[in-house]
């Protein structure tokens, strides 16, 4: 499917059209005189002609077989726009299906509705769920910080927790609703969840691009088990289309703080039967907006914030949700959840109607532990543990099962205990910490201690092992400007982006993330966005990175996407037939390297980053000493790990034994 237009790639996206690594691209394009020459970028990330890389491929049977969907996505990404790009993908997932080509608000541009009919017949081909799936899954990666979208897992638990706690179980239909949909996540989990009978899915999006993709994505998920599904593009709290309509199930993940949600226009709206939200409070209209649709002993699950818990202004409004006998659980998520993934955010349960013993007590659920491992291994939680402990808790309090003891981590709290003068629904606040970990979860501690400690001391063994007696200085060293001016490796300094360049968010037209000392010196990961044409130095994955100034002093190989560089950050491109990347970042991360190559003996004393020096070792040589510097690295890290588990456990014991859990003596 050759492209008519050109677009540009970049070296990793060939690499991905191709099925390989982006250091085999370099190698090819270094050894092959006919690979396509660069179209535009820099030296250290430059960019090609899709139709010309595409050729080279074909041309040398390197183009693997999914290739086509990997083709497809830069046109895509190449219409300039998210929202043409959204709307291009979301009519191409519909004509997969067999619809007709239709004239479309905003119309899409010739080049949009070329791409659309290829995408089809692709899609057609290939699969219509898969291709769309993928180029979905595409869209929504290169506009992350623009969009807010509900992971699949905790989808999925939201799906079930209503399930299990809506009483209004009679009938065959079901519907649901996200009056804040997206594209459709959380409908998409109902549909899977309640296949055992047709569903409704009903969504409401005022991002006319989210919307479409919704509707494309959910026409077939709803239609094999006799369901239906209807997007609307609106906004909800303002203008809601769905206005009249009740359904079984209620799943929302609404926008976070919004302070221009409409508090002046519906200041008399009938929606607010607990109270008018304060004009600080938005994620307490959408509370009610959920209620105001639920059918009599329908459930809803709503992702809200953790200061929604406690603020003050929203105090009555909580206050009535307890009287009522509304909402009926609070559960607090591991931190990773979902955006903002560094805030344990919490689910809302609430039942509407004739909620048996409605208004007693409200069951609080301190999840955040719960799935603790994987947060610390995979940045998200252990989902099947999570899962697990919240259907644990809600088989406790359900009235049809036999009645059996809440476990660690969940409490029954009087509604006499709540309502004081700040009604916090924190659930950290009525569940201690110390009574989630039970004997054998510090068993489980102890024990990942010990494995660690195992390979700690294994790894330490190895490092022991190594001969470095020898005499030093046998080997000749140059430095890394001899090496730059021989062509072994290429050298860019970052630099400081134009003002106001700097953005939150990912552009709407593509970008990268920017790496800044001091993002290294708050341990936080890039912290900044550019637009691609505002990054002057991109490090690339493989490339080395250096950081030359004093205080924050490393070199490392990079391994993540590519990444913006600031000032006094560097990016060695090596050529890998004389030089080995992990090789090259051992040797210039010496502290003594540092030292000597710094212009004074101050924290922000910048290092000379030329005047670095790197051993003269033949290409097999190197690779012996990056092993020996990997053990390195590894030791570093497992020590770190060991320091972090170490401390909690500390932290645990001195909590457990400050409220007297040790057994009396006898």
């Amino acid at each position: 499917m050759p492209s008519t237009q050109a677009v540009p790639v970049t070296l990793a996206e060939i690499a991905r059209i191709a099925g390989v690594g982006r250091a085999a691209v370099s190698n090819w394009r270094r050894r092959h005189d006919t690979f396509p020459e660069r179209i535009g970028g820099t030296d250290a990330s430059p960019q090609f002609s899709l139709t010309e890389a595409e050729g080279w491929l074909r041309a040398n049977n390197k183009l693997k077989e999914a290739g086509g969907r990997e083709l497809l996505w830069p046109r895509f990404e190449a219409l300039g726009s998210r929202d043409e790009a959204g709307l291009a993908i979301a009519e191409a997932g519909r004509r997969m299906r067999g619809g007709r080509a239709r004239a479309m608000d905003p119309p899409l541009s010739p080049d949009a509705q070329e791409l659309v009919g290829e995408a089809a017949r692709l899609g057609r081909r290939e699969g219509p769920k898969e291709t769309f799936d993928f180029l979905l899954q595409r869209w929504l990666d290169a506009h992350v910080r623009q969009i807010s979208t509900t992971p699949p897992p905790l989808a999925a638990l939201m799906a079930e927790i209503a399930l299990r706690v809506r009483t209004n179980r009679s009938g065959n239909r079901m519907t649901v609703l996200d009056p804040a949909c997206g594209t459709g996540h959380l409908l998409a989990a109902a549909a899977e969840a309640y296949s055992s009978r047709p569903v409704e899915l009903l969504g409401c999006e005022q991002d006319p691009a989210l919307a479409a993709l919704a509707a494309a994505r959910l026409a077939a998920d709803s239609e094999p088990d006799g369901g239906t599904a209807e997007i609307r593009a609106g906004n909800s709290l303002l203008a809601d289309p769905f206005n009249g309509v009740t359904a079984d199930v209620v799943l929302c993940n609404p926008p976070f703080n919004e302070r221009d949600w409409g508090y002046e226009e519906l200041a008399t709206d009938p929606r607010w039967t607990h109270g008018l939200p304060p004009r600080t409070e938005p994620e307490l209209a959408w509370v009610q907006h959920v209620l105001a649709h639920l059918t009599p002993g329908g459930a809803a699950v709503v992702l809200m914030p953790p200061a929604v818990a406690s603020r003050k202004a929203g105090r009555r409004i909580r206050s009535a949700l307890l009287r009522t006998g509304t909402l009926r659980a609070v559960i607090a998520l591991p931190p990773g959840s979902a955006q903002p993934h560094s805030v344990s955010l919490q689910l809302w349960v609430l039942r509407s109607g004739d909620a048996p013993n409605g208004g007693d007590d409200v069951t609080l659920i301190d999840s955040t532990r719960a799935g603790r491992a994987g947060a610390r291994e995979t940045g998200s939680p252990d989902w099947e543990a999570l899962g697990e402990f919240v259907r644990t808790v809600l088989d406790a309090i359900d009235p049809e099962l036999p009645s059996t003891a809440m476990p660690p981590g969940a409490a029954r709290v009087s509604l006499i205990d709540l309502l004081d003068d700040e009604v916090d629904l924190t659930p950290g606040r009525y569940v201690s910490s110390t009574d989630q970990d039970t004997q054998p979860e510090l068993a489980d501690s102890w024990q990942e201690f010990t494995a660690l400690l195992s390979s700690l001391q294994q790894t330490g063994r190895a490092l022991a092992d190594l001969d470095v007696t020898g005499e030093g200085g046998r080997n000749a060293a140059t430095t890394v400007g001899d090496l730059a001016r021989a062509g072994a490796l290429t050298l860019t300094g970052g630099q400081q982006p134009p003002d106001g360049a700097v953005q939150k968010e990912s552009p709407t037209t593509g970008g990268v993330p920017l790496l800044t000392v001091p993002d290294l010196l708050m341990d936080t990961g890039p912290s900044g966005w550019l637009s691609t044409a505002d990054a002057a130095v991109v490090a690339e994955p493989g490339d080395v990175v250096v950081a030359g100034v004093a205080r924050a002093f490393s070199a490392w190989v990079h391994q993540g996407p590519p990444t913006a560089l600031g000032p006094q950050l560097y990016a060695l491109s090596v050529v890998p037939d004389m030089l080995d990347a992990h090789f090259l970042a051992g040797c210039l991360r010496a502290p003594s390297n540092g030292r000597q190559a710094g212009t004074h003996a101050s924290s922000s004393s910048r290092v000379d980053v030329r005047r670095l020096h790197v051993l003269q070792l033949p290409l097999e040589d190197q690779r012996q000493y990056s092993e020996a510097f990997r053990t390195v690295k590894e030791f570093h890290s497992l020590l770190s790990q060991l320091n972090g588990l170490g401390t909690g456990l500390v932290n645990n014991l001195s909590d457990r034994l400050v409220t007297g859990r040790l057994p009396a003596a006898r």
